[in-house]
């Protein structure tokens, strides 16, 4: 039984009242507050997922209907590489269908000049890079000075009737056109300071994958190589 003591003190004593109920406004900034690091994380791994996603299934990129490999020591200047691929649009067909005509030229300067501390990091990746490009059969034709160098390095330039060469054969000047011998090349409007000292070639396919990836191209080698001579 209290005392009377007590029952004194507590005499003018109120209970506490209830705590006030949130809005949702308020419980929504609190969570907020406690789980942003998640959410930041949450949302830079779904930027990542959906790149990924988005470069795989090509969302929102026009594919090239043909792509032109120069292998070459100096990359060919970005202006005359965009004129390149402008000019020589109305030579190719749209292989996959979707209305208009790309020529994209890749570059892969492997004997780059420079700085020697930059230019074996540079020819290693342009290196690896061409490697990928012909292992997944993506260019059709290949631009360089030095057609003996890919030949032997490659053994990539089709003979010309198409086929792989031998394996001993590893000969580059009768499977190429030198740019300036190619009159519908000549005759393209480009600064030929940038080409002139070129060679042309096709890439010739080892497996009928390769041969499918590269369909429906034959005829634009036939145009650009058309009068040409040795």
């Amino acid at each position: 039984m209290a005392s009377e003591y007590l029952k004194w003190k507590a005499r003018d004593e109120k209970p506490a009242p209830p705590p006030r109920e949130r809005t949702k406004k308020e419980k929504l900034l609190n969570w907020l507050h406690y789980n942003k690091l998640w959410l930041i994380i949450g949302a830079v791994l779904l930027w990542i997922v959906g790149s990924m996603l988005w470069n795989v299934l090509g969302i929102g990129q026009v594919k090239p209907d043909v792509i032109v490999a120069y292998v070459g020591r100096d990359p060919i200047p970005e202006e005359a590489a965009r004129a390149f691929e402008l000019a020589l649009a109305p030579l190719a067909e749209d292989r996959n269908g979707d209305g208009s005509v790309v020529v994209e030229l890749r570059q892969y300067a492997v004997n780059r000049s420079g700085d020697p501390a930059s230019v074996v990091y540079y020819n290693y990746a342009a290196n690896t890079e061409l490697m990928a490009d012909i292992t997944q059969a993506e260019s059709y034709l290949f631009l360089t000075e030095d057609p003996e160098g890919v030949q032997l390095a490659y053994q990539i330039y089709a003979r010309d009737d198409g086929s792989p060469p031998e394996d001993e054969d590893y000969e580059a000047m009768d499977k190429v056109y030198r740019w300036g011998d190619c009159p519908a090349l000549a005759a393209l409007e480009l600064d030929p300071a940038p080409f002139e000292n070129l060679y042309l070639g096709r890439r010739c396919f080892y497996s009928e994958r390769e041969a499918e990836a590269q369909r429906g191209n034959e005829l634009l080698w036939e145009r650009m190589t058309e009068g040409a001579t040795r």
